[in-house]
This record gives structure tokens, C-alpha cells and sequence, in this order.
């Protein structure tokens, strides 16, 4: 795929799917086979939020996700640890020089060590520019099995600026794009609630718009603040926004 025709194809996409499709083919071409996209809005000094909140894009196995997602092993990750306190582009090399200098945490070796029996041992890591104090992406491209950290940095010698570029542009698309995390789905009916009280209509405004009763409207974001896991209405009415959930185009 031409580099001209991905960038249309990444302007044009609607729907993360689809965006996310055609990055996994073009990063495939530069040797990354593997890669695992991360996103959060929710990080304070301590946490970096509730994980069923997480933009999470991966093609990695379940047998990876499932440990180093779902069990957190994320949370104790070097390179984890690096994109949250860095921006740019970071070769996995890192690692073996933390190796080196002794310097890794019991858990973060326990890290290293599953990560080397999934056979994620060399790559790359990009953290790109927070938008927010409390907002954070990152995203770890792992290089195909049986090649070596010198290969890959070889190649990125010669393209790694493009990549950097590509990823860059893809993160920012994403943040566009509506985004649906398990478990925090909205109905038409939900959305078109939350809709009217982002508008600042009061419940009864938003009965008679929508031909429904005052009781009906307040069950609809009732189970909207039940579906985005918050306590009030004006809190739902910020998660959806954030993932983008509202006043979106059915396509």
C-alpha cells in the first residue's frame, strides 16, 4: 500500500475498525507485526484511570492480552513506564540496558520474562503529546518473531520518522473516531437524552421532543449513568462526549 493511499484511507475512515485495519497492514510492512495502541483521559498521579475506560486497540493474541491486559501486567511494564514520562519514539534496546545496569524492579523482570516467552522481544514504543494533564497515549509496535532489536533499529533508521508521522496521525484520527468500550455502549434512545441535556433542555423539554414521558426520560439516563458507570448526568454527558458517543452520524 502506497503511503499516499493509506493517509486517504486513514483521513477517510469512520470508524476505528476500519482505521485500525489499515494501520496494522501498514505497520506490517516495516516489520511490525504486533502492535497495542493505548489511550486514556482518566490518569492522575497514582492510576491512569478505570481500564474498562481505556481506548484499547491490539492485534496481539488472547493469550498475550489476556496476561499482560486483563491480569495488568501493563501497569508494571518498562516501556509502560517510559511513555509516561516521555514523548517520541523509543527502541526496545532500553530494556537490555536496564538489564545491564540492574536496574529493572522484580516486577517489571516478570514483565520481561513473559513477554520473551510470547515472543515480544524487540520494537518500539511511541508516546505521543498529551492533550491534557490528565490524558496519555502510547503505542508499542513489536517487531515480527525470530528478528532482533539490531534489525528493527536498522530499519528504523531508514523510516522510523515516517512511522513516528504515521502513528502520530493515526492517534489523532482515533481521538475523532466514536469509541465503544466493553460494557459502556449507549442506545439511540441514551444518546439522544444525553444529546438534549448537553443542548440544556430540562427533562420535561426533553419529554415533549422526544414523545416521551418526563418518567421515560429519566429512565433513559438513568441506565445512561448506569451504562458509562457514573453518578450524575452531567458526568455521562462528558463520557460520551469524550468517546465521542454524541451527535454522531449513523453510517
Amino acid at each position: 500500500m502506497s503511503l499516499r493511499k493509506y493517509l486517504l484511507g486513514v483521513a477517510n475512515s469512520q470508524s476505528i475498525e476500519t482505521l485500525w485495519e489499515a494501520h496494522v497492514e501498514k505497520m506490517a510492512e516495516y516489520g511490525f507485526d504486533r502492535l497495542l495502541y493505548g489511550f486514556t483521559r482518566y490518569r492522575t498521579s497514582t492510576s491512569l484511570g478505570d481500564p474498562s475506560d481505556f481506548i484499547i486497540l491490539t492485534n496481539h493474541s488472547r493469550a498475550y492480552t489476556d496476561v499482560f491486559l486483563d491480569e495488568g501486567h501493563y501497569f508494571h511494564a518498562p516501556m509502560v513506564h517510559w511513555a509516561l514520562e516521555n514523548e517520541g519514539a523509543k527502541s526496545w534496546k532500553l530494556l537490555a540496558e536496564m538489564e545491564r545496569t540492574k536496574t529493572l524492579s522484580a516486577p517489571e523482570r516478570r514483565v520481561l520474562e513473559f513477554n520473551r516467552d510470547m515472543g515480544v522481544t524487540a520494537g518500539y514504543s511511541i508516546s505521543f503529546k498529551a492533550i491534557s494533564a490528565r490524558s496519555k497515549g502510547a503505542i508499542a509496535l513489536t517487531a515480527k518473531a525470530g528478528m532482533e532489536q539490531s534489525q528493527i533499529d536498522e530499519v528504523w533508521t531508514q523510516h522510523g520518522a515516517d512511522i513516528t508521522l504515521m502513528n502520530n496521525i493515526v492517534h489523532l484520527k482515533i481521538l475523532t473516531l466514536p469509541y465503544t468500550a466493553p460494557n459502556r455502549s449507549l442506545t439511540s434512545r441514551q444518546r439522544e437524552a444525553l444529546e438534549w441535556v448537553g443542548d440544556g433542555k430540562t427533562t420535561q423539554d426533553i419529554a415533549m421532543l422526544m414523545g416521551l414521558t418526563a418518567a421515560t426520560v429519566e429512565k433513559h439516563l438513568r441506565l445512561a449513568r448506569e451504562a458509562l458507570a457514573v453518578e450524575t448526568t452531567a458526568q455521562a454527558v462528558m463520557k460520551a462526549a469524550f468517546a465521542n458517543q454524541m451527535f454522531i452520524l449513523d453510517v
